[in-house]
């Protein structure tokens, strides 16, 4: 079963290919969402990595939490399931 992991305080400059290879490290990645702004298309500095399995997610997030990418110390741990943003009335 796969496993989505949250990877923050990432350089803006940070690409999909450059968190494939990080991330590829540790096993097979299936997906790959580097989160833009809607109106400026600019990163937000998050990402999200989804590995083929429980065991190589759980590998890479013990061994890439703390790791510095691009001059910056990322932030990488399991991803939360997405809130309703949606107004409660």
């Amino acid at each position: 079963m796969s496993k989505k992991i949250y990877v923050g305080n990432l350089s803006y400059k940070v690409t999909e290919d450059d968190l494939k290879d990080l991330f590829g490290e540790f096993g097979t990645v299936t997906e790959i969402n580097v989160i833009t702004d809607r109106e400026t298309g600019r990163p937000r500095g998050f990402a999200f990595v989804e590995m083929d399995s429980d065991d190589e997610a759980t590998k890479a997030i013990n061994s890439l939490n703390g790791k510095t990418l691009q001059d910056r110390e990322i932030v990488v741990n399991e991803a939360r399931p997405r809130r309703d943003s949606r107004p409660r009335y």
